[in-house]
C-alpha cells in the first residue's frame, strides 16, 4: 500500500511490524532482525514514519536504547493533517474562478467542479472525524474481525 502511494516499501513493512509487535515497543535492531533489513534503512524509514505521525520514538527509564511503537489514534490525526492539501486545492480553484471572472459557464465548469468538490470535503471531513471520535467514546465502533481464540 505504501508503494502504491509513492512511499518506500520498507516504511510500510516497518509500520506493519509495529502494528503487530509483541512487545509493542521495538528497537531499531529488533526491527532490522524481524524484517531482515539494514539498520540504516530502519533508521531512515522510522524517521519518515515519525514525520508522518504514524509512529512514536520512545525511551525507557534506565535504558539508553530508543524504541519505536505505532502511535495511538494516528489514523484520525493523519486524516486531519491531510486537510491541508484539500484547503490548498479549494483555494487554487477559488483563485482561478476569480481570475476567470466573466468567462462563460462552460469554460468555468472544471474549476467550479474542483472548487465544489474540495469545499465540500473541507467542511465534511472534520465533521466525519468528530462523529468517529464520538462513536469511539460511546463504544459504538464496529468490532474488528479478530479471532479471539489463541
Amino acid at each position: 500500500m505504501f508503494e502504491a502511494q509513492g512511499l518506500p516499501r520498507m516504511a510500510g513493512r516497518i509500520l506493519g511490524a509495529l502494528l503487530v509487535a509483541e512487545p509493542p515497543e521495538q528497537t531499531a535492531d529488533q526491527l532490522a532482525g524481524t524484517l531482515d533489513a539494514s539498520r540504516s534503512s530502519i533508521s531512515t524509514m522510522t524517521r519518515l514514519l515519525e514525520h508522518f505521525g504514524l509512529i512514536d520514538r520512545v525511551s525507557k527509564p534506565g535504558d539508553r536504547r530508543l524504541y519505536y511503537r505505532n502511535r495511538p489514534d494516528a489514523w484520525h490525526q493523519r486524516t486531519l493533517d491531510g486537510m491541508d492539501p484539500v484547503r490548498h486545492m479549494r483555494t487554487l480553484a477559488e483563485k482561478g474562478l476569480r481570475l476567470m471572472g466573466g468567462a462563460p459557464p462552460e469554460v468555468l465548469k472544471g474549476l467550479v467542479d474542483m472548487y465544489q468538490f474540495y469545499a465540500y470535503w473541507e467542511t465534511e471531513m472534520p465533521r466525519m472525524i468528530d462523529a468517529w471520535k464520538e462513536a469511539k467514546d460511546r463504544g459504538e465502533l464496529p468490532e474488528p474481525p479478530v479471532d479471539r481464540e489463541p
